[in-house]
């Protein structure tokens, strides 16, 4: 028996067939590959040795398949962790206007966030109007922002129904009253090239809401104050 056929019966052989093997050759006074074929020989019974070692060559390559796909599985998950740990390759925006009363004074919020952790934030009044008026300014000043930094890729959110319908819709089928400041959107956004504007519930837009009340408030105490 050559090496390579004592290679094939040790990888095929399980440990306790490799002790057994070892004992009967020191008992016998047999080579351990001798030892070996013959404890892998009565293991196969019936069937035959070739039989036996087909079956377990197979076994392995199954197995060593699952180990395979369990390792490309875990690198995968560790890739997504470290994916989910980066900054977004994205530009992200929020906006929100408010009017006190409704019409009344403006404040707007905007915040604009950064693949490289970049960080911009909105807050001050702007002049009188309505609520949608209001939004729109808050719109209008984000993308400007936006535009001034070099952003791309920008995803905008803001809590709007009104206003980002409106834009989407276009001037076809938009509301009346605020053409101008629609226009002035449409055209930051196709300058900027990629925008998407995207509608979130309130309580995801808090912090451009936060942002826009401080700016009514500020107005509030300093009006307080000159009185």
């Amino acid at each position: 028996m050559d090496h390579s056929d004592f290679d094939t019966l040790a990888t095929a052989a399980f440990k306790g067939e490799r002790v057994a093997a070892r004992r009967l050759a020191a008992r016998t006074q047999v080579s351990e590959a001798q030892a070996l074929l013959q404890v892998l020989t009565l293991a196969a019974g019936a069937p035959g040795l070739a039989h036996l070692l087909a079956e377990r060559e197979a076994q392995r390559q199954r197995d060593e398949a699952r180990r395979l796909a369990r390792q490309a599985n875990a690198a995968h998950k560790l890739a997504q962790r470290k994916a989910g740990m980066q900054p977004s390759a994205a530009w992200r925006g929020w906006f929100d206007g408010s009017a006190h009363p409704n019409p009344g004074q403006i404040g707007i919020g905007a915040l604009l966030c950064g693949p490289d952790g970049q960080r911009v934030e909105i807050s001050r009044r702007a002049g009188h109007g309505n609520s949608s008026e209001a939004e729109y300014l808050a719109l209008t000043a984000l993308l400007e922002a936006a535009r001034e930094i070099g952003a791309t890729g920008l995803a905008v959110y803001g809590d709007s129904q009104v206003v980002i319908n409106d834009v989407n819709l276009g001037a076809a089928r938009g509301a009346k009253g605020v053409e101008e400041h629609r226009a002035r959107v449409v055209a930051l956004m196709a300058a900027l090239d990629g925008v998407s504007l995207r509608w979130v519930p309130r309580h995801r837009n808090v912090e451009a809401d936060r942002l826009s009340q401080q700016a009514i408030d500020r107005a509030a105490a300093q009006a307080a104050v000159e009185a």
